[in-house]
C-alpha cells in the first residue's frame, strides 16, 4: 500500500508539470501575459525613475549585504543610490503578488521560460522579469535573486550562527569570530526581530511534518536545535486563523510571500535607510560594467529594464564611493569583468576565486507513520553531524509540491572544502565557472548516508531516492566567494588596488558559511565591515 501511495505521488507530480506547462505555456511569449501581470501587481509597471547622474556612494544590489551598507551610509550622512536590476514587489494580505513554485508563471523567474527544480518536474510559462534568477553554470545551477531585497525575498528565512571551530577552519583567522558574537550577530537579530518558532505555530497542523522530522532524528539519537527564524509569526497566525490569504503555512517562500510574512529587507534596513533621506533605491537598473578613472572616480554603466525586459535606455552613472552587494555571481561577475578588460586593471590575482555552494543539498526520506504533514515553511530546526563530513541537516518543507506525499525534506549544508574560479571569456564577454562533479557527489553522499541513518533508525515507511528531490538536484541557493576576505579584498573588504571599491556581500565568504545557512553571517559581516569602513 505504501508502495502505491508513494508512485501515485510521484506520477501527480509529472502530471502538476504537465499540467503547469499547459496552461502557462498558452500565452507564453504574447503581449497579453504582461497585460495579465499589469493586472495582478501594478505596481511593479509603475514608472521607474532614473538614478541621479553622479552620488557620493553607489550600492550596487539590495540584499542582505547592499541594505546594510545603504543604511550606515545613510546614517553617516553620506548620500547613497542603491541600484537594483530587479522590480519592487508589494505586499498585501488577500492578493497574490507572487506566484508559487508548483504551477509557476513569470512572476517567479528572471527572464526564462522554464524551470526543473528539486523535484525534477520540468515548468514552462512566459518570460518575465521575476524574483528568482536560476545561473546555469557547468555542474551547478545557482539560485540568486532579482528583486529589491535580494535574498531576503526568496529564501526560508531561517538565521543561524555557525561552530566557532568550524568558522575558524573557512575563515582561517581574517575575522574574529568573537567580535561577530559579542556585537554582529546581536545587532542582526535585533534589527530583522530573529526568534525560534513559538509553541503554537508548531504545534499547528502545517507544521506537523516539523514535529515529525524531530521525533525521528531524536530516535536516531539526535537533539534536534531550534532555528531563528525572520518571519513574522503572527502573520503566520493570520494565516491560520483565515485572516490572511495562506502562503507560508501553505509552501510558499522560494518564489515570494504575497502577504509579507518574511520580514525582509523591504521591511527593516532598506525602509530605514530610505526614511533618512539619504538613501534611494532604483529598481530596474542592471549594471552592465564598473570602472575607475585616473582621479579616482568609479564609473558605473547601466541599463534601465521594463519588468517585461524591454531595454528603456543606456546611462553612464558616477560616484566616488563604490560598494558591491550584487550577491557573490553579480559582484564576481562584475570584477572578473572588470579586471580581463583592464576597466579596473589593478585588481590582483584573487579575483574571481574560492567560490563555493556552501554544500547545499536537498534530501527527503519516507515518515514513521502516515498522516497529513501539512507544507508550514518556515524551518523549525536542525541538527549536527560530523560522521563523515561535517554537515547539518535542517527541517525543509518540500518546493515544489502542493500536496502530501508522506516524505520528511531536509536542507543538507556540508563543510565542502572545493573551490571553484570565476572565468572571462573574450569571444563573448561573459564570465563563468566549472563545478566539479565528484565535489557534488561527495556532499550527497555524505548528507545521504546521515538522512538514511535517520530512516532506518526511526522506522521510515518508504525508500524515497527515487524520488526528484532526494539529492538529485545539482543546484546551490547559497553561493558564496569569489572576491574573498583576506585575498582580494582586505580583512573588511576594501578591494585591494582600488581605493573606494568595497565588497559587502557573499562574494567576500570563502565559499561556505561552515555548515549553516549563510544570511545571518552575511549580515553581520556587513555590519562589521561598513563600520570599520566608516570609522576609517
Amino acid at each position: 500500500m505504501h508502495r502505491r501511495a508513494f508512485f501515485k505521488a510521484a506520477g501527480l507530480a509529472t502530471l502538476a508539470g504537465t499540467v503547469g506547462s499547459t496552461l502557462t505555456g498558452t500565452s507564453a511569449h504574447a503581449d497579453p501575459r504582461a497585460a495579465m501581470f499589469e493586472s495582478w501587481v501594478p505596481e511593479v509597471f509603475a514608472p521607474l525613475p532614473d538614478a541621479p547622474a553622479h552620488t557620493s556612494a553607489i550600492v550596487i544590489g539590495s540584499g542582505f549585504g547592499a541594505a546594510v551598507t545603504a543604511l550606515r551610509l545613510a546614517e553617516a550622512g553620506i548620500d547613497n543610490t542603491v541600484l537594483e536590476r530587479g522590480s519592487r514587489w508589494p505586499n498585501d494580505p488577500w492578493r497574490e503578488i507572487f506566484t508559487g513554485d508548483d504551477l509557476p508563471d513569470g512572476r517567479g523567474f528572471w527572464h526564462r521560460t522554464s524551470f526543473t527544480g528539486v523535484t525534477k518536474v520540468p515548468m514552462s510559462f512566459g518570460t518575465f522579469g521575476g524574483v528568482l534568477d536560476v545561473t546555469e553554470f557547468a555542474g551547478i545551477d545557482v539560485w540568486r535573486a532579482a528583486a529589491v531585497g535580494g535574498g531576503s525575498v526568496i529564501f526560508t528565512g531561517a538565521m543561524v550562527a555557525p561552530e566557532r571551530r568550524l568558522f575558524d577552519q573557512v575563515f582561517g583567522g581574517v575575522v574574529d569570530y568573537s567580535e561577530l558574537e559579542r556585537v554582529y550577530y546581536p545587532r542582526v537579530r535585533q534589527m530583522l526581530r530573529l526568534d525560534p518558532m513559538p509553541g503554537d505555530i508548531y504545534q499547528s497542523q502545517p507544521f506537523t511534518h516539523s514535529r515529525a522530522w524531530d521525533d525521528q532524528v531524536r530516535a536516531a539519537g539526535y537533539q534536534p536545535l531550534p532555528n531563528d527564524s525572520i518571519f513574522t509569526w503572527d502573520v503566520l497566525r493570520a494565516e491560520l486563523a483565515g485572516g490572511s490569504r495562506p502562503s507560508a503555512t501553505v509552501a510558499r517562500s522560494n518564489l515570494g510571500n504575497s502577504n509579507g510574512a518574511k520580514f525582509d529587507l523591504n521591511q527593516n534596513y532598506l525602509r530605514y535607510a530610505e526614511q533618512t533621506g539619504r538613501s534611494r533605491v532604483y529598481p530596474g537598473h542592471r549594471v552592465d560594467s564598473i570602472a575607475q578613472e585616473p582621479g579616482g572616480k568609479f564609473v558605473v554603466t547601466v541599463t534601465k529594464l521594463a519588468p517585461t525586459g524591454a531595454q528603456l535606455g543606456t546611462r553612464t552613472l558616477t560616484c566616488d564611493k563604490l560598494f558591491l552587494g550584487a550577491g557573490s555571481v553579480g559582484t564576481s561577475e562584475l570584477l572578473v569583468r572588470a579586471q580581463a578588460t583592464g576597466a579596473l586593471p589593478n585588481l590582483n590575482e584573487h579575483i574571481g576565486d574560492g567560490w563555493g555552494t556552501n554544500g547545499d543539498v536537498v534530501l527527503a526520506r519516507g515518515a514513521s507513520g502516515l498522516a497529513g504533514f501539512g507544507q508550514g515553511v518556515p524551518s523549525a530546526s536542525r541538527i549536527y553531524d560530523e560522521s563523515t563530513l561535517p554537515l547539518t541537516l535542517e527541517n525543509w518543507y518540500i518546493p515544489g509540491i502542493p500536496f502530501e506525499t508522506g516524505a520528511l525534506a531536509s536542507l543538507g549544508m556540508v563543510l565542502d572544502p572545493t573551490r571553484a574560479r570565476f572565468g572571462y571569456h573574450p569571444a563573448t564577454g561573459g564570465v563563468g565557472l566549472t563545478w566539479p562533479s565528484a565535489a557534488q557527489d561527495a556532499v550527497v553522499h555524505a548528507a545521504r548516508a546521515v538522512d538514511r541513518r535517520i530512516a532506518d533508525k526511526a522506522g521510515a515507511l518508504a525508500e524515497y531516492s527515487a524520488l526528484g528531490y532526494d539529492a538529485n538536484a545539482e543546484f546551490t541557493a547559497h553561493p558564496l566567494g569569489g572576491a574573498v576576505l583576506g585575498k582580494a579584498t582586505d580583512a573588511y573588504g576594501r578591494v585591494h588596488g582600488h581605493p573606494g571599491l568595497y565588497v559587502m556581500d557573499g562574494a567576500a565568504i570563502p565559499g561556505s558559511t561552515a555548515t549553516v545557512n549563510p544570511s545571518l553571517t552575511i549580515t553581520a559581516l556587513a555590519e562589521r565591515n561598513i563600520e570599520a569602513i566608516l570609522r576609517g
